[in-house]
Order: structure tokens, then sequence, then C-alpha cells
């Protein structure tokens, strides 16, 4: 995109620590404009500059002239030129994300150099610590005991192919690069690079042309690890090591993963998927491994001659098989070739996989990833015996670490599955044993005094021969591939089985049940049972979270139960794991209550735990079920890790990512570490510098009626408000999301239009790509207005939600991430939209009662915050969405008007297939503009 003529020119209006990357976004766009012209024609780059000229003229100098202009020319558009200039656009805001991840790394090497450290920073978490007088010892202790887990999960919004991801990754090692070139030859080098990799980039598909498999997003998420956990985690714990010395640092942080264990909603998931996941993520490892030890071959050359070896050295290195003359006195050498073969052995029985280099001399398998460690342990020894350590330093250690992260198994697969399918299976399997022939039709006190007679019946309940439909016998086959798993690659292969929709102690008592079918859980409730799987209930709607504490408590007063946990545990403690959804509290009650609902259930659940670890040493450590997007629970993870309620971190903190987020987060190295560093930061500061008091009840009870008043809102809307489903059908992209081709999971749990059935991701999705944004705002306006009231205490109560913004971690964060959102939307783009709904006096009414509780919501944020306009206090955010916001116009508008055309033409039954493409474009466009939508 010609976005630049004078690439080489810094922006007078840039701030100065802005400019290179504006520099950068500038060549980006300059090496585009050069390829579509290259590709296309000139008369398709003229196009193009001329759609941004008038883009850039109307949002930027609010010429009204150019806007209308603007509009006449994208709506006569042919199919194909509406397809040219969408891929353009699409691009350039890819293209303007690399220059952007670019610039955060480049802040972080500038605030290395200059000793400035900024927050979420550990420079600044541990200068922090030592202010507040925390020793070293404390912190050590911590992270002990901590854990600390980023969970990647496969969610319909990720809308980028590897092969995109793969080549954006080329260009942004590209830009990386030329940051250090200085002579004239170099650079232009570079340029030429970059040119080849941005042609490659418009000659690649963007979108699939079949639907996503499970296969497809375990792929996806291993690609990862290469880029960046595998190498950065090993460098984040040297850190952590460099500022604790003396100390040993457990490993604390593990990566988790959903992806071929999550069934809720997925019919694609079954036994062989997760059997799949578990060995290709074991491949990842091993092979990591593998190019690992070979290169430390290579560099322990240390001779005996000059250095003696301890026995043990010399032992493994005898063992090893290796019996070439000219490696006789490289002790060290030797020892690796041996570990390699092993490795390559276990790789072909782990994985199936053959090793890329040589084997001098096969031989039997690591039994675990304890004897490989042992083995590496063992040359680690020797060197720091022998005046090796500086050598020890350079790879070894890093490998030890890597391997007591990720052992055999990579990542930890949670299992998930929805309430109701387990359910439908014990009915089954005890109708068939003619032991109840209706459990399902039982109240819950009946259902629970079965399962747990069940549960002190040392038999099985499957009958030999019967024939069992096919939801039983896909849901006991996973678990049985658990079963496996957990033998063939570890014990932290597998750790959760997580529950959806959690509403009732017997939804508990149903999974022990099935663990106990196939092994996983052994022994009685009276005679002290083991499981190998801890049992996490996952609680979503605003029901369920108000709930969230009095089940957990009903569970644990259970004959059993307790001591079931405490004799199940796999660390120093016995842990309950418990996950707590943002997705569906949103989409129930609106954005602030969502918030406000998961805060309250924090609270309860801490003070339960802190009752069952005085009784059982019981540890409480919460799953946070995050999304991209705000309404999804997404936002800054440092400040939403230290706005939780006082007391549930504790070092305890698992937490998903998800969708393109993962994409932003983990594709840099260098931005992935300092993803990575951030968590540890925040778990560090939330759990040992955290107020240890409850906020002043003035702010609990202002908190609560904010979330009464916001809810009512919500909820009046959504569900109340006669034709709100078509209108949300219509004036969304929603139908045509549903087509798209970016996860394996069907956008609907049932085949209904209901607001209750769709799933919270395509639900926030939609809402984003016609940037209303709706789940991280609606609702707020109306709740200050009430909270406010007209009396002459008004200025006292706005008094006091500014000093709940001032002094409370959690509203103050609230408010942040909803003034993010508010910055993104954008009304004029969004009414654009609205023209869709065919009613036209349903689309009026409906549009109008969302813009304005629009204008409440900023007059709220107006009067709390103190200041006019968004995002005062974060220029850098504001700088960069004002400078997005006229490469978004084109494709929203684009949308729009094929969105028309392509409805239209479905209901001819005559669809052009230019037309599907190009909307489907404009999303990815739309998402890759927008960042955090999914």
């Amino acid at each position: 995109m010609p976005a630049a003529r004078a690439t080489q020119t810094r922006s007078r209006t840039a701030a100065p620590d802005d400019a290179a990357l504006i520099d950068n976004i500038r060549l980006l766009g300059r090496i585009l404009g050069d390829v579509i012209r290259e590709q296309e024609g000139a008369a398709a780059f003229e196009l193009v500059e001329r759609i941004r000229q008038l883009a850039v003229a109307f949002r930027l100098k609010k010429d009204d002239k150019a806007g209308k202009t603007l509009t006449r020319l994208l709506n006569n558009l042919a199919s194909d030129q509406a397809v040219s200039v969408i891929r353009a656009f699409s691009y350039f805001s890819h293209l303007a994300n690399i220059a952007e991840d670019r610039h955060n790394a480049r802040r972080l090497e500038n605030e290395a150099i200059d000793g400035t450290h900024g927050a979420g920073t550990l420079d600044n978490s541990f200068e922090k610590l030592a202010d507040a007088g925390v020793r070293a010892a404390d912190i050590a202790d911590l992270l002990q005991r901590a854990w600390l887990s980023p969970v990647l999960t496969a969610h319909p919004t990720e809308v980028q192919r590897k092969s995109i991801l793969d080549t954006e990754h080329a260009i942004a090692e590209l830009v990386q690069e030329r940051d250090r070139l200085r002579a004239p030859y170099d650079i232009a080098r570079n340029e030429t690079q970059l040119h080849q990799r941005i042609t490659q980039l418009w000659q690649t598909r963007m979108l699939r042309y079949t639907k996503l498999t499970v296969a497809d997003e375990i792929e996806n998420a291993l690609s990862y690890y290469g880029l960046t956990f595998l190498e950065q985690i090993p460098r984040v714990y040297a850190e952590l090591e460099q500022r604790l010395p003396g100390h040993d640092i457990g490993s604390f942080l593990r990566m988790g993963s959903w992806i071929g264990g999550d069934r809720d909603g997925n019919p694609f998931v079954l036994a062989p998927t997760l059997r799949l996941a578990l060995r290709r993520q074991s491949d990842t490892a091993l092979r990591h491994y593998l190019r690992e030890v070979h290169a430390l071959g290579a560099e322990l050359s240390t001779t005996t001659l000059l250095k003696p070896a301890a026995p043990e050295l010399l032992a493994l290195a005898d063992a090893s098989g290796d019996k070439a003359e000219h490696r006789r006195d490289e002790p060290y050498r030797r020892s690796c070739v041996g570990i390699y073969a092993r490795l390559a052995a276990t790789l072909k029985t782990l994985a199936g996989g053959e090793p890329a280099k040589y084997v001098v001399v096969p031989t039997t398998p690591y039994a675990n990833a304890e004897d490989f460690l042992a083995d590496l342990r063992t040359i680690e020894t020797s060197l720091l015996a022998h005046q090796g350590e500086a050598l020890a330093n350079m790879r070894l250690r890093p490998l030890i670490r890597a391997v007591q992260v990720f052992g055999f198994h990579l990542a930890t697969i949670d299992l998930r599955q929805s309430s109701d399918k387990h359910e439908a299976v014990i009915d089954e399997l005890l109708k068939v044993a003619r032991l109840e022939p209706d459990y399902s039709g039982l109240d819950e006190a009946a259902k629970q005094t079965l399962l747990l007679r069940l549960l002190n019946d040392a038999r099985g309940l499957r009958v030999i021969g019967a024939q069992y439909g096919e939801l039983v016998e896909s849901e006991l086959a996973i678990v049985e591939a658990a079963r496996d798993i957990l033998k063939t690659y570890g014990r932290q292969a597998l750790r959760h089985y997580i529950i959806s929709h959690t509403e009732t102690v017997s939804d508990l008592l149903e999974v022990l049940l099935l663990q106990k079918e196939v092994g996983l859980l052994r022994g009685t409730l009276d005679d002290g049972a083991v499981a190998d799987l801890i049992v996490s209930p996952l609680f979503e709607t605003i029901g369920d979270l108000r709930n969230a504490a009095p089940i957990m408590a009903a569970f644990y007063e259970l004959p059993g139960i307790a001591r079931l946990i405490e004799a199940s545990r796999v660390g120093a403690v016995p842990e309950q794991d418990i996950m707590l959804g943002y997705s569906d509290s949103n989409k129930d009650g609106g954005f602030f209550t969502s918030n406000w609902e998961l805060y309250r259930a924090e609270t309860a659940l801490v003070k339960l735990f802190d009752e069952l670890r005085a009784r059982h040493g019981i540890v409480l450590r919460l799953f946070h079920g995050r999304g991209g997007t705000v309404g999804r629970g997404g936002g800054p993870s440092y400040d939403a890790i230290l706005a939780q309620p006082p007391g549930t971190v504790n070092g305890q903190i698992r937490l998903t990512e998800q969708g393109e987020v993962i994409a932003s987060k983990y594709a840099h190295p260098e931005v992935g570490r300092r993803n990575l560093e951030t968590l540890v930061a925040a778990t560090l500061e939330a759990s040992l510098l955290h107020p240890s008091k409850a906020a002043p009840k003035a702010f609990l009870e202002t908190a609560d009626a904010i979330s009464t008043a916001s809810m009512a809102a919500y909820r009046k809307l959504v569900y109340e408000t006669s034709g709100f489903t078509d209108y949300f059908f219509s004036a969304t992209p929603i139908r045509e999301i549903a087509e798209l081709n970016i996860g394996s999971r069907p956008a609907s749990r049932k085949a209904t239009r209901a607001i209750e059935d769709l799933r919270a991701i395509p639900w926030g999705f939609s809402w984003g790509q016609c940037r209303v944004a709706l789940p991280g705002w609606f609702g707020f306006g109306s709740a200050i207005e009430s909270v406010l009231g007209e009396g002459d205490d008004r200025p006292a109560r706005l008094a006091l939600l500014q000093k709940m913004h001032k002094q409370w971690p959690f509203f103050r964060t609230l408010l942040a991430n909803m003034e993010m959102v508010a910055a993104k939307c954008d009304f004029a783009v969004a009414l654009r939209y609205v023209d869709l709904v065919e009613d036209k006096r349903l689309g009026k009414r409906i549009s109008a009662a969302i813009q304005a509780e629009w204008e409440r919501t900023n007059a709220a944020l107006d009067a709390i915050l103190g200041t006019p306009g968004r995002l005062a206090s974060n220029p850098s955010l504001a700088r960069s969405i004002e400078y997005r916001f006229p490469y978004l116009d084109p494709l929203n508008h684009l949308q729009v008007e094929l969105l028309r055309r392509y409805r239209l033409q479905k209901d001819s039954g005559t669809v052009d297939v230019r037309v599907q493409r190009g909307i489907h474009l404009s999303i990815n466009g739309v998402a890759a503009g927008l960042r955090n939508t999914g």
C-alpha cells in the first residue's frame, strides 16, 4: 500500500519513540503498493491508492466530501475489484501488526539498555518486592509451590492460515534485522528480501477452502513452541535464577492445552484425536531435545587429557556404545552420542518418528523424561566438579530446564466435556446394568446418594457384551485413552477434567464415576480412593457463578471427598482447580455484571478454601477462561491478574490464551518472552504484594448496585426486546462467520438461532466486526445513571466512583478495558450494518437503543475518569488506533456492501463465489486490524 511515498521521512506528528514504528509501517506499506502494481497492474494500484487517500482524508481530516466520494466508489466496485481492494487493506493490517510487534520488542530492548523498567517486567517487579522488604527466600519459596500455566485453546476466531503465519514470521525477522543494519548495501538487500516475502504473502491464499480440522489446530498451536516456548521459557527461568542466586527455582511455569482434549460442543474431538495430540506434542518436544543434544555434543569437546571427568560421567560415556577412536578422550561427546541414540529410540516409540541426524549406535528408549533428565544431570555434575560451569550454562542448563518443564509430553492437555453429556452416559450405563431405569429423572439428592454408593462399590458398571450408544462408547474411549496416555507420556500429560456447565454436586461425582469405570480412580471413597485426574468444575453463567462456592462446599462435605483429593495429589500439596468462565457469563449478564459476579465468586471460593486448607491442606487454583475480546475477559494480562480479589492468586493461576491473541503474544520470540515474564511478574506481585484486606464496604455495595442495574439494561435489550435476534443476525456478519473455515467447532451448540445457544465466541466476534463491540460495554451507562441519581447527593456519589477508580484495582482495570473497547468502536461504521436489516423500523429502533446506551456509557466514562474522549492515559494505543482506522474503513464498508450482495444472491439461489470470498477476506482483515477481536 503506498501509504508512504516518503518512506524515509519520519512523521512530524508522531512521538519520538514512535518514529521508528511509523517508518516501518510506511516502508512495508510502500513495498506492498509496489507488489500490487507488479502483480495486479497499474489500474489496481491506482484504485487502492485512491481509496486510501479518500479514507485518510475522511477519517483524519474530517472531509465529508471525501467520505461521500469514497462511499460511491466502494459501492460501485465490481466483485473482482472489491476482492483486490479487500486483500490490499487486509494485508496492510497484517503488516502494520508486524511493525507494531517489532516496535514493542524495540521498546523492551531500549528499556534494558537504559536501565528503565516498565510495569509488568521482572526488573520492575523485583524492585517493588525489594522496596516492600520481601526476601529472596520468600520469592523462591513461593515459586517452589506455585503453578502458573498459560493454556492454549483452539476457538473459531483464529482466522490465519499457518502458511500466512510462517510468511509473516519471515517478514518480522527481516524487519528486526533492519534495525541492526548500517551499510547502504545491506539495507538495500534487506528491502529486496522484504519485497520477495511480501510478494510471497500476496500470492499465498489467505483463506482455507476446507474446514479446519482438529489436527490442523494441533499443528498451528505446535508452531508456537518452535517460535517461542521451547527456547524462551528456559530463558525466563534463567532470568529468575540470576535474580535469586543460591535458591532453587521450582518449575512452576508450564504450558497447558485444550487442543485435542476439549470436546464441549466439538463432535470432532474423539479418543484418536487425543492420542494424536499427545503424539504430535511428544514429537515436538523430543525433536527439540535431539537438536539440543546434538549441538551439546559439538560444544562439549572437553578432553580428559586436560580435565578429568566424574566416574558417573565416564560410565555414561562407556554405556553409549560409541567406539569411535577419535572421541576416546572426549567422554562428554560420547555421552551425548548415547543420549541422542536413546532419544531417537524414544521418538520412535512415543511419536513414531525418525531423527534428523544419524544414530551411531541404536539402543533402547528412555522409560520416562526423568531418566533422560538424570543423564543430563550426570553431565552437569561432572562439569561443575571440574571447572566447567561456564560450559554448563551455555546449553546444558537451558536444556535441563526444558526437560523439567516440557517432559516428553510438551504441554498438559485438559479434558473438557459438558455436564449433560456425562449425565447421559451415566444414565445409559445404569439403565443397561439394570441399576436405575431413569437416572436423569432423579432429583439431586437421589443422584448423589446413588453415585456415592457406586463410588463405594468395587465393581464396574459396564455389562460385558452389551451394546451401548455412540455417546457412551465415545466418552468411555476418551477416558480409556487418558489412562493409556498417563502411562505412556507421564503424570503431567493430563491433569484436569473440566466439566462445562457445572450446576450441581452430582456433575462432579459423575466424572469421578467415569474415571472409576476405566481405572483412573482406584479404590473406594470409604477406603481412600485415588484419582488420576483433578475434577475441575467450570462455572459459566451468572447463576452458576453465584452457586460456585455452595456447590464446592457441598462437594467437600460428602464423605471421602476431601480424603480423595489429599490422596490424589501430584505435587507437594493437594490441589483443586476451579475454572471460571468469562464468555458465557458475559453473554448471560453483560460486561459489568460478568466481571462483578466473577469477583464475588472468587472471593467466596477463597473463603471456603481457606477453611479446607486449614483442615486438609487443599490448595485452590483458579483457572480463568479469558478470551481475546474484553467482553470475554481479554485485556492486558498483567492488570487482570493484579485486579483479582485478595488471596485468589497465591502463586496459583491458569488462564486461557485464545484465537488471534496467541499469534499477537507469542509469534515473535522477544515479544513472547515479555508476555511470559509479564505473567510471572503479575503472579509474584499479586501473591506477595497484593493487599490482604477486602475492598471497602462502600465500594462493594456500589459495585453491586452497578451490576444490578447494568444486567437489567443488558438483558432488557438482548433477551427481552422483540426482534433483537433478527436484528443481530442481520446487522452483524454472524451468519457468514459461521461459514468460515476458521475453526473445527460449530458456531452454535444447537441448530437454532437462539442467543442462548450461540457460542459466546462468535457472538463477541460478530459485534467486533461491525465495530459495536456490544459485549464489552453495554449496560454500564444506564447503571451509572441509576447509581448517580438526580438528588443533591449526586456529586458525592460521583466522587465515590472516582475514588473507586483511583483506589480499587478491580474497578480501575474494568474501566480501562472498557475504555479500550470504546476507543475501537465506531458508530458511523456500525450504522452501515444497520442498513442490512430488512425491517427498517426494527433496525432503527434497536440501533437507536444501542447508540443511546453507547452515549450514556461514554458520558459515564468521561465523568469517572475526568477526561473527555478515550485513551487520554494511553496515548500510544490512541495513536495506533487513529492510524489504523482509515485502513479499516474501506474493509468495513466493502464488507457491508458484499454482505448485501451475498444475501440477495442466496435468496435468489445464485451465489457469486467471489462475493463470498470477499466477505471472508474482509473478516480476516478487520480482525487483524482490531487485533483483540476473538
